[in-house]
């Protein structure tokens, strides 16, 4: 198993070589924005699904509603750059709600991001996943088999570290934006030469039946989910090469000036081309074949389209251990989350995040169109609060500059609040789970702080109970025959000057038992033995009551009870398995018994 290990996440990397594990601007743009790059491939798309309600001659609605969304990216970037510099350390809209807002609005923030990177990594993997069986529809019915897998391959990739994981990533991500340009700017060269007929599409202005202000605003909710993955390089700060905040915020505005170009083209192609969604092909497959036909490049768009979608995945890697780790140190979270591994990266949430997202991919059936609502919602909820936390800030501190910044906030929290709400009025039916999923986790919260709460009360020495002084010690000597393992038990125990040995023997017979108590008294006549008979064949129950007796009498005399179990072990471990594990079950069992010492003694077998 250390082989194979080494052989899929390499050397273990010295604590000292952390600083090498840092990203440059270009590396942090590739797996950072990822996520939000990839999002155009399916962000119109989720816009043209809300139309078509309608019909196609509603579609120049589109370009509006585009407009509307790259406003709100615009809020949203200036919005989350002040967060960058006001807290240079990350932990984005958790550490701004939870500072400003208080306890619980920045659990919701926290609670609501680590669901949202547990559905990036299932939402890209199953996008990218519908781009690959877009091209070849013969998959389509192993979408789950393909997407899981590349789940496992993601997670593995991220085991060996980010500097390696981004090295891979970049190429990708950097080709994919390349081949988006390309599709745009032939696509709009075909246009304005008269390639293209303009009865393709409804011209804009159009008086449509039966669009309503509703509508609209579910379209707008849905194309906004171009915009997840914004918020992840707030998070991620202290994966980035000093100055930390400013190559942060250099990267943030790189990424949301792609997004803008990217996302606009597409829509606009989408519309003029009267690309129409249908449950096979993608909005993305559909252009790039209407502009270059099936040919090569055809399928380097739906090549790298998949292959982004895929690893925008690497976006959750990034941003979820990061956000655990801080939700873990102010002991919301188990504090494995805490543990770097083998590379240096924090592999407990890594494999975590991995093996959620494989439990949503399996239970959703790889449906994407499923997870973006829930997706896209848990995204706004954390922008809103993170908004509103820093206009607390502005106002409570007013540094220089404060009311522009403040404007830029409350903007940035009034169009987040907006589409939050949108979604709850136009997409409820599908995103309900909110409101059962969110109050779970801040209670769940709640809880894991109380048990690590009372758990330092009770081991710090200025609070918890004075330890009862231990005058002497009695030993009980669980014993299954007479054997080197009970031999070497026995040495052992009286190796610690106990004031009695006690061996236990359960028979389940009584001619067992008379036999027994005679070669006993042959053997040891110096070691006093207890035969207690099980009618029943049971040796955890007579063995426990006996354990109470002692404990119970000797408690009374300061006296501690220590259990010495003997265990053989086998010299291949496969060999176990041709054993009974008494000695097992027994430790288990008094594991949880109070006041009472278990001590193992093993035999190696060398045969």
């Amino acid at each position: 198993m250390a082989a194979l290990k080494r052989l899929l996440i390499g050397r273990p990397l010295k604590s000292a070589e952390l600083g090498e594990q840092k990203l440059n601007k270009k590396k942090a743009l590739a797996i950072l924005s990822s996520d939000a790059l990839s999002s155009v491939a399916y962000g119109p798309e989720q816009i043209l699904l809300v139309l078509i309600t309608v019909g196609a001659s509603a579609f120049w609605y589109s370009i509006p509603i585009g407009i509307g969304v790259l406003i709100l990216l615009s809020a949203l970037i200036l919005s989350y750059r002040q967060i960058i510099f006001a807290y240079p350390h990350g932990g984005g809209a958790y550490v701004v709600s939870k500072q400003n807002l208080g306890i619980y609005p920045g659990l919701v923030a926290g609670g609501s991001l680590l669901v949202d990177y547990i559905l990036t990594v299932a939402v890209s993997v199953s996008a990218g996943t519908d781009a690959i069986t877009s091209a070849f529809p013969v998959l389509h019915e192993h979408t789950v088999a393909i997407a899981v897998t590349f789940v496992i391959l993601i997670t593995l990739l991220n085991l060996r570290g980010v500097t390696e994981s981004a090295s891979i990533l970049a190429y990708p991500v950097y080709l994919f934006a390349l081949a988006m340009f390309i599709l745009i700017a032939v696509g709009l060269y075909h246009i304005a030469t008269g390639q293209v007929s303009p009865n393709l599409h409804t011209p804009v202005g159009t008086p449509v039946a039966g669009i309503s202000l509703f509508l609209l605003l579910k379209a707008f909710a849905s194309g906004s989910s171009a915009l997840t993955g914004v918020e992840a390089i707030s998070n991620a700060i202290p994966n980035f090469k000093d100055p930390a905040p400013k190559n942060a915020a250099k990267t943030l505005m790189a990424m949301g000036i792609l997004l803008a170009l990217l996302f606009s083209g597409i829509v606009f192609l989408a519309y003029y081309l009267g690309i129409s969604p249908n449950g096979q092909e993608t909005v993305v497959s559909q252009i790039a074949k209407e502009t270059f036909g099936r040919n090569f490049m055809y399928f380097i768009i739906q090549g790298t389209t998949a292959l982004i979608l895929i690893l925008a995945a690497n976006t959750g890697y990034s941003a979820f251990p990061l956000l655990a780790v801080n939700l873990a140190k102010d002991r919301f979270i188990p504090r494995m989350f805490t543990v770097r591994g083998d590379r240096l990266g924090y592999s407990n949430g890594i494999i975590i995040l991995g093996l959620l997202s494989i439990v949503l991919i399996i239970a959703f059936h790889g449906q994407t169109e499923h997870l973006i609502p829930l997706y896209a919602v848990g995204v706004f909820i954390p922008f809103t609060l993170s908004q509103t936390g820093m206009i607390v800030k502005w106002v409570r501190e007013k540094p220089a500059g404060w009311v522009t910044k403040l404007i830029i906030n409350a903007i940035g929290a009034l169009i987040s609040f907006t589409v939050s709400l949108m979604f709850f009025v136009t997409k409820f039916p599908q995103i309900w789970p909110v409101l059962i999923f969110l109050p779970l986790i801040v209670y769940l919260f709640h809880r894991i702080k109380k048990h690590y709460e009372a758990v330092g009360e009770q081991l710090r020495l200025s609070t918890c109970e004075p330890a009862v002084p231990i005058e002497g010690n009695v030993v009980i000597l669980p014993v299954s025959g007479i054997t080197h393992v009970v031999e070497h038990s026995l040495n052992y125990a009286q190796s610690l000057s106990a004031d009695q040995i006690i061996a236990v023997y359960i028979p389940f017979e009584k001619e067992e038992e008379i036999r027994f108590e005679e070669k006993w008294k042959k053997w040891r006549p110096d070691v006093r033995l207890v035969t207690l008979p099980s009618p029943y064949r049971s040796i955890i129950h007579p063995l426990s009551k006996f354990i109470d007796t002692v404990h119970r009498k000797a408690s009374e005399s300061h006296y501690q009870v220590t259990v010495v179990i003997p265990q053989f072990i086998p010299k291949r471990s496969w060999q176990n398995l041709l054993h009974n594990q008494t000695s097992l079950m027994i430790r288990t069992y008094l594991l949880y018994r109070k006041d009472v010492i278990v001590t193992t003694v093993p035999y190696h077998l060398k045969k």
